[in-house]
């Protein structure tokens, strides 16, 4: 496994621009969580979850919501373990996020995003009061159900857990480590 350091948000900051947008993804093989902070209020909120179709069509449907947005930064979470190290779909993500570098013309910075899920359902089920369950699929992995009557999705809300966590730190550097 490669243990190089991608770029991260506490190696960018101010990275930001004054005007524009800022935009957190939380990536993942089926969905994308997209959160959206303006730079100048800095409040996260989340927006919405993108259904993954293919690369191309993926970067497609985020250039787009770039430009609409006008979003001038772009923060991935990179979904280490929970020891610190890179696993299979941290190393997914940090190339996802250097084709977004490359195919989309706004600075990308990477943010770790441990326990972002679990805190996300957190907020769901205490700030939103939003019910999440979970099942057990034919393979034995557990399944998230989603309540119909929930505006926002897992995916968005950790999605707007980055966004928060990036701007606090982008906000105090002392606290990067």
């Amino acid at each position: 496994m490669k243990q190089s350091s991608p770029e991260t948000a506490a190696s960018r900051p101010g990275a930001a621009q004054k005007s524009g947008k800022i935009l957190a993804l939380d990536y993942g093989r089926a969905r994308i969580g997209l959160a959206l902070a303006d730079s100048e209020a800095r409040i996260a909120t989340p927006h919405d979850t993108l259904e993954r179709v293919n690369r191309n069509e993926d970067m497609r449907r985020l250039r787009e919501f770039v430009r609409e947005h006008h979003v001038r930064q772009i923060v991935v979470g990179l979904p280490l373990r929970l020891d610190g190290t890179h696993g299979d779909m941290a190393e997914e993500t940090a190339r996802f996020a250097n084709r977004l570098r490359k195919q989309i013309s706004v600075p990308v910075a990477m943010m770790d995003e441990r326990l972002t899920s679990w805190e996300a359902e957190r907020i769901l089920e205490e700030e939103l009061g939003r019910r999440i369950t979970h099942e057990t699929t034919r393979d034995g992995k557990r399944k998230l159900i989603r309540n119909a009557q929930g505006k926002y999705t897992v995916d968005a809300i950790a999605a707007m857990v980055i966004l928060r966590e990036y701007l606090s730190r982008e906000s105090n550097p002392e606290e990067i480590a």
